[in-house]
């Protein structure tokens, strides 16, 4: 978890508690001169920031390129150079660097220290600089002559388009809406993800040259047996866009609705006010977005029936705009079966809705409804509760009653699956399985919501490892097995090759495979094992780090008072400098950041630098074993962890 805010004025890390006044015993660890058969090799492995993150994003790699570490080939600029790191996995950082709520952040080894590093300020960053640039991406050299049609154009199938056609393959998505961004243009409100920043990044994917077709509804406007016949394969990425409704009795009223329904309707720009009295029914980000929503939307004391937000939502009318400017404050309170303080919703989040109005009830049920005379919802019966699990225990003599206009139900959502019944699971969502590859269907793959709901970030992770399974289908080759950690890795060879380093053709015929030390053909006192190893803090030198604070984005705080009819986004981006020294806060766990230590520190001189010709990320160090005697200081003096003791083991 991310280092509480009272903490972050200090240091954490200790090597010696208090009272530890003996030396451990260190002759496990200490070697005799030149009889330890233990030398330094140079392991690379994933940083957890990455590990943590749903779309396995290289962040430690972009960090090391915006703090100046790695550096661009040519004269490429690192802006754009980073740009090209981030996006190998992710293809909005500009809207991702927003929204994400970046488990990232709270796996950052960093926070062991003071405080993680801001990953998704910097990604703003990134992202908001390439669409100042106007930067695009590449088309693909080859075509390969397969076709894959994506059907839901959203987070997840629009990250798929972008990885299949850097393969080469043609695509076709398919939109059953007027515009694509699925869920982050008909869920998220546009304070929080800019319309013109969202499009920005969705055009640079179809300048890659994929096809659509909008307002069309597979199983209804184009026949499954169709697709399967045109395309060689078919990938499922339609997420949830039915609200799941409380289970409660009563609460089939007209004036009761589903989050998502109440969200697409506002970012359709049909709902224009919502009621006077609001009862969202949540604790994540989806009901705050509710809750936020209808407060900025307030409510009109004199409206007809057919202006009632039901009406709106539910496509029997819309609202006009003009009327809506005579709008007054709605009252909204937020209830939650979690504390307020075991909320799923994203902390600061939360602090927004309070700062703005909103009134949070946490650790509290929903029983059942009150309806008048004409059948509508009048208000909710609940109680205080206790979590056993997910499962809520009432408390007796707690119940109490909450009236109001308008309740909304943001519980959870459903795959809207009707006209696709053959790949319905039974519960709404279709089954995938590690490669997102359908069971029994073949040509078909499923990833994103649709398949277990979960963030913006998953989905386009999923992506990534769809395309690839999608790849070997569509070559015929087995879709073999996934590595334990399954992100985008840094590839020493690639960096070498992108320096002008590439290794020397090996001629098993000719060169000697005994003593390599020498050879070019080799890549010397190197061993990757990020894709089955996490580094933890504990292989990290924390004492070498000093304190530092996050360079924090600035946000519009918009006071109760403040946030009606106030759609202005709250975040403003870090500036260039902002950026480059947050990046600097990036420890660098599991490769080398070039500070030094093991040069300096080393008794026997046997670590010295390459030659700079000869230098790269990852190949900064080398090492003379003549000259080592295995004491492993450089080890001990290493920030990253990137040393290793073992060689020769």
């Amino acid at each position: 978890m991310a280092t509480p805010s009272e903490q972050m004025s200090k240091l954490n890390f200790r090597r010696y508690e208090e009272g530890d006044d003996d030396w451990d015993d260190y002759s496990e660890k200490i070697f005799v001169q030149d009889t330890s058969h233990k030398c330094p090799t140079y392991v690379h492995k994933t940083p957890p920031c990455q590990g943590s993150c749903p779309s396995g994003h290289d962040v430690r790699g972009w960090l090391d390129i915006v703090r100046g570490v790695e550096k661009p080939a040519g004269d490429k600029s690192w802006q754009e150079y980073a740009f090209e790191r981030a996006t190998l996995s992710n293809p909005f950082p500009s809207i991702m660097g927003r929204v994400c709520p970046a488990p990232c952040e709270d796996g950052c080894n960093r926070n062991q220290l003071e405080d993680h590093v801001g990953i998704n300020s910097v990604e703003q960053f990134i992202g908001d600089y390439a669409i100042e640039q106007g930067w695009k991406f590449a088309a693909p050299e080859k075509e390969t002559g397969k076709k894959a049609a994506i059907i839901g154009g959203g987070p997840g199938g629009l990250a798929a388009a972008y990885q299949l056609r850097k393969m080469g393959h043609g695509v076709t998505l398919f939109e059953e809406h007027e515009r694509l961004g699925g869920m982050m243009v008909y869920g998220i409100p546009g304070y929080r993800v800019p319309r013109d920043v969202l499009d920005a990044e969705v055009q640079r994917i179809l300048d890659m040259g994929v096809a659509t077709k909008m307002n069309t509804r597979v199983g209804r406007d184009v026949p499954l047996a169709d697709l399967e016949k045109e395309y060689d394969a078919v990938v499922w990425a339609i997420g949830t866009h039915k609200g799941r409704m409380l289970p409660i009795e009563g609460f089939d009223s007209a004036n009761c609705l589903g989050g998502v329904e109440f969200l697409r309707a506002f970012n359709k720009g049909m709902l224009q006010m919502a009621s006077p009295r609001v009862v969202v029914v949540g604790g994540g980000d989806t009901s705050i977005d509710v809750a936020s929503v209808a407060r900025r939307l307030g409510h009109i004391s004199e409206s007809h029936e057919k202006d009632r937000p039901e009406n709106v939502v539910l496509g029997h009318t819309a609202h006009d705009v003009a009327s809506s400017a005579k709008r007054e404050g709605a009252s909204v309170t937020l209830t939650s079966l979690f504390p307020i303080e075991g909320m799923t919703a994203a902390e600061h989040e939360r602090a927004d809705a309070v700062r703005e109005g909103i009134e949070i009830k946490g650790a509290v049920m929903p029983l059942g409804m009150i309806k008048d005379a004409q059948g509508r919802a009048t208000g909710m019966k609940m109680c205080e509760c206790d979590m056993d699990g997910m499962k809520p225990i009432p408390r007796e003599g707690t119940e109490f009653t909450i009236e109001a206009d308008l309740f909304v139900s943001a519980i959870g959502q459903l795959g809207d699956m009707q006209g696709l019944e053959d790949l319905d699971n039974g519960r709404g969502f279709i089954n995938a399985d590690g490669h997102y590859q359908v069971p029994g269907k073949p040509q078909h793959f499923a990833i994103g919501d649709i398949v277990r709901p979960h963030l913006l970030t998953t989905a386009i992770g999923q992506a990534s490892v769809a395309a690839e399974s999608i790849d070997r289908f569509l070559k015929a080759q087995e879709l073999g097995k996934r590595p334990k950690v399954d992100v985008h890795h840094f590839s020493l060879l690639q960096k070498l090759s992108e320096a002008g380093l590439d290794p020397e053709k090996f001629d098993p015929t000719t060169d000697d495979q005994r003593g390599t030390a020498g050879a070019k053909y080799a890549v010397h006192n190197y061993e990757d094992r990020s894709s089955s190893e996490i580094i933890t803090h504990e292989e990290l030198f924390l004492g070498h780090f000093n304190f530092t604070p996050r360079v924090l984005r600035k946000e519009v705080h918009i006071s109760s008072e403040e946030v009606l009819g106030n759609f202005k986004e709250r975040m403003v981006g870090l500036s260039e400098e902002e950026a480059q020294n947050e990046a600097k806060r990036c420890m660098s766990c599991g490769m080398c950041f070039e500070c030094d230590n093991c040069v300096i520190f080393c008794p026997q001189d046997a670590v010295f630098r390459v030659k700079k010709t000869e230098s790269t990320t990852g190949r900064y160090v080398d090492t003379d074993y003549n000259r080592c005697i295995g004491c492993h200081i450089c080890h001990d003096v290493c920030p990253t962890g990137y040393i290793q003791m073992g060689l020769g083991e």
